[in-house]
């Protein structure tokens, strides 16, 4: 099994942000600036281009979703919004995921960790970050 398949389960601990019938939402690990959330299906597909129509359709919604969560939550300057598909695109985990980035000027943070991969943060700062970002969501947002 894929640590997010572990996380979907209820294996592992995560920050969860949001979560309906198809998708959870989530901070990572690797906070590349405060409020970096990550978004996937709850079935396993590897790869976007492997990923069923109507899994993919309720994908985007929940990211524009996340994305004016953590916008209103954290005022970031910009929003990076990313996903890679297999290793020669950095793919890290064989598991679909989207990722939302808040990001300032003079961040450092040029694409995916160019300044290194960040250290695990702290599930405090994680649970936090994630509760702001819960409480900015929109009501309806399950």
């Amino acid at each position: 099994m894929c640590i997010f398949c572990d996380i979907i389960a209820g294996k592992i601990p995560a920050s969860v942000v949001y979560e309906d019938t198809h998708t959870l939402a989530f901070m990572d690990l690797r906070q590349a600036n405060p409020g970096h959330v990550l978004i996937v299906p709850k079935i396993h597909v590897e790869k976007i281009t492997d990923c069923p129509l109507d899994i993919a359709a309720a994908l985007l919604p929940v990211v524009v979703k996340v994305a004016q969560a953590v916008q209103q939550a954290f005022n970031p300057d910009g929003l990076s919004i990313t996903q890679a598909n297999g290793a020669a695109a950095m793919q890290e985990v064989p598991h679909i995921h989207i990722h939302v980035i808040p990001r300032y000027f003079h961040d450092g943070v040029i694409r995916f960790y160019t300044k290194g991969a960040p250290d695990i943060t702290p599930r405090t700062s994680l649970n936090a970050w994630g509760e702001r970002i819960r409480l900015a969501m929109p009501e309806d947002s399950g």
